[in-house]
């Protein structure tokens, strides 16, 4: 597999992997084909292709804040993690508008977009783990969709569900990071449970804000209308 879809990287270490441009654009190819698959399924719960061309644009437009408000960090953890602008909000948005399907594959594909900004892993194992799992997971947002308050139960839900596989990573993949103190499960619940929950604290305080849910009620009924 290296030198054609991956190549040593200097970066971390000598088991470290960085994909090579053939490897990125593969990656790539597999954002498209989910987004597809999101706005097909989408489709045909529908009886309007107006509701899928809205969905691609609101959707792509969640995306995009997402990864731009990823790169504005709050907080920097030393190993990896962060507490960002919000950003996982924006991708549970996704779920909120649209259901669990198209929710999961979007955040899914957003996984793996958030992998091609920094291309460089151990295993595929902990590739997946760490970026289409445990981002993909903030897809169960839909589940909530139509409930009463399903924004907020919708973002918990995610944020755990990414907590969960971010534990599973930090439990498997990097327990040696652990200290010598402190058992590998205790340290991973600490260590995921620092950034994540600290974004989430701030994030529902902020949906909480009787604007601000106002604000993104008026968003989901633009985002639904025909």
């Amino acid at each position: 597999m290296n030198n054609f879809f991956t190549s040593p990287a200097s970066e971390w270490d000598d088991q470290a992997v960085r994909l090579t441009p053939i490897g990125i654009l593969t990656v790539a190819a597999v954002i498209v084909l989910l987004i597809s698959i999101a706005l097909f399924l989408r489709y045909r719960q529908s009886n309007s292709r107006r509701i899928t061309t809205k969905q691609l644009v609101f959707s792509s437009a969640a995306m995009a804040l997402a990864l731009v408000t990823s790169m504005v960090k709050l907080f920097e953890m030393p190993m990896g993690g962060s507490v960002t602008l919000l950003s996982m909000l924006f991708i549970v948005l996704i779920g909120y508008w649209y259901g669990p399907y198209a929710g999961l594959m979007t955040a899914i594909a957003y996984g793996l977009l958030q992998f091609v900004m920094e291309p460089i892993f151990y295993t595929i194992p902990q590739m997946l783990t760490d970026y289409p799992l445990a981002f993909g997971a903030l897809g169960l947002s839909g589940c909530f969709s139509q409930q009463k308050n399903g924004l907020i139960k919708g973002y918990l839900a995610g944020v755990f569900g990414r907590y969960f596989f971010s534990f599973l990573s930090g439990v498997i993949f990097f327990s040696s990071y652990a200290p010598d103190t402190m058992a590998a499960p205790i340290y991973s619940l600490a260590y995921n449970g620092s950034y994540l929950g600290a974004e989430a604290t701030i994030t529902i305080i902020i949906l909480a804000l009787p604007p601000v849910s106002k604000a993104l009620a008026q968003v989901k009924r633009m985002a639904l209308e025909e």
